[in-house]
């Protein structure tokens, strides 16, 4: 049975006042001696748990998840032999979070800067830029997060050319001489949508 905090208080109080022995300040307040003992030793409760996982072997978990990060907390119980339930608090207790960074398998940061330099090139010399964006609905969808201990990234591998998508792609053109806090002051005009078939088209 759970008791309040007062209540431990006035116990170890009077205890205390009257000198009475652990027997009898648990017959008075009608308490078991141990939990008397419990209360003299630490009297807020226990909110966490201390006990270390039994049916679980932690070490196993552990390199399970650096193996297979986007496992889903179903695909780890089969493997370590316990319920998913299990899983769920053994993740919590390990300390890992449910995330994922994105990579594609052909990305060239080299290429990237130097896109990014001419587009600056362009900003200085007040160029008008057209921005595109496409929403991609794709055959085959990897798992878009996995585990991963704290401060520690979880990578996956994503092939955005990959065959088999639907795509919808929209255009807007603005001058980079009119950006402001609001972005529909320099987003001038949209220049329509371009319906794809479902096989995929490189149109950029």
């Amino acid at each position: 049975m759970k008791y309040s905090l007062d209540f431990g208080k006035k116990a170890l109080l009077i205890k205390d006042k009257e000198v009475l022995s652990f027997a009898k300040t648990a017959g008075r307040f009608g308490v078991c001696i141990v939990t008397v003992v419990r209360w003299t030793k630490r009297l807020e409760p226990q909110k966490n748990r201390c006990k270390p996982g039994t049916k679980l072997d932690m070490a196993g978990l552990k390199e399970d998840i650096i193996m297979y990060p986007d496992a889903y907390q179903y695909e780890l119980a089969q493997r370590l032999g316990v319920s998913p339930r299990c899983i769920w608090h053994a993740l919590k207790r390990v300390g890992v979070s449910h995330k994922k960074t994105f990579q594609h398998p052909t990305a060239d940061p080299e290429k990237r800067e130097l896109f990014c330099q001419t587009l600056r090139t362009y900003k200085e010399d007040e160029c008008p830029i057209v921005c595109l964006d496409k929403s991609g609905f794709s055959h085959d969808m990897p798992r878009t997060y996995g585990y991963a201990l704290g401060g520690v990234r979880c990578y996956g591998s994503h092939d955005w050319r990959a065959k088999g998508r639907t795509n919808v792609i929209g255009a807007r053109k603005y001058f980079v001489n009119c950006v402001s806090s609001d972005r529909s002051d320099y987003f001038t005009s949209m220049k329509g949508l371009i319906n794809v078939s479902s096989e995929r088209q490189d149109l950029i």
